[in-house]
């Protein structure tokens, strides 16, 4: 009855939220920008509901790449969410970011940005060489085509990175529908972004009383 240890938990792991900013978005063309926008959302609300170790993190925020999405900051709003504002494509040779990010002390890092051929790669294979077990949340990635986004998750996971999908973050940390003090915001956050799976729910919640 023990889950495998290489299931997430909200304390096993820390999640790396990187450059979800409109200049990023602008270019990304793997996955509609709208959908882009839902599946943050639906991660950043998982990691508010589960309090897990996050890192929010910008790349020169104020001088060209702008705010952070809507839907990041209604979970981390920029006034008390410390963000971390780089120079560096690689948000792993930024001092401030890594410090940020080891000192969480956890031996998983989720991660999950634009654009995943540069800022994702690169932190996701300089985590795995200092030891360090790497999942991405490839549906809460873009790229500036499919192609530049497909070679990236795949040189990823050639070097040992676990790939999964928003919706598989969330429902991993839920894990058992009796954790009732998750239960409710979990389904509310699926009723409002979760497409016709949180109808779904909105629906039996409304016409089944479940």
């Amino acid at each position: 009855m023990k889950p495998s240890v290489n299931l997430l938990s909200p304390d096993n792991h820390a999640l790396v939220l990187i450059d979800f900013e409109g200049q990023m978005a602008f270019a990304t063309s793997n996955i509609p920008v709208s959908e882009l926008r839902t599946n943050v959302a639906i991660v950043a609300g998982a990691s508010k509901i589960f309090n897990v170790a996050t890192v929010v993190t910008t790349v020169a925020e104020e001088s060209f790449s702008g705010p952070v999405f809507p839907e990041l900051e209604e979970f981390y709003p920029i006034a008390t969410s410390g963000y971390i504002d780089r120079t560096t494509m690689n948000t792993w040779e930024d001092e401030n970011a890594y410090k940020a990010i080891v000192a969480k002390n956890k031996k998983k890092i989720v991660l999950a940005g634009l654009w995943t051929g540069v800022c994702i790669v690169g932190p996701a294979l300089s985590a795995i060489e200092e030891g360090y077990e790497v999942y991405v949340i490839t549906d809460a990635c873009g790229d500036v085509s499919n192609e530049a986004h497909e070679r990236a998750v795949q040189r990823m996971v050639q070097a040992g990175v676990i790939p999964i999908t928003s919706i598989q973050y969330l429902l991993e940390l839920q894990r058992d529908w009796a954790r009732e003090e998750t239960y409710g915001p979990v389904t509310t956050l699926m009723k409002k972004y979760g497409g016709s799976y949180g109808i779904g729910i909105h629906y039996a919640h409304n016409m089944l009383k479940h």
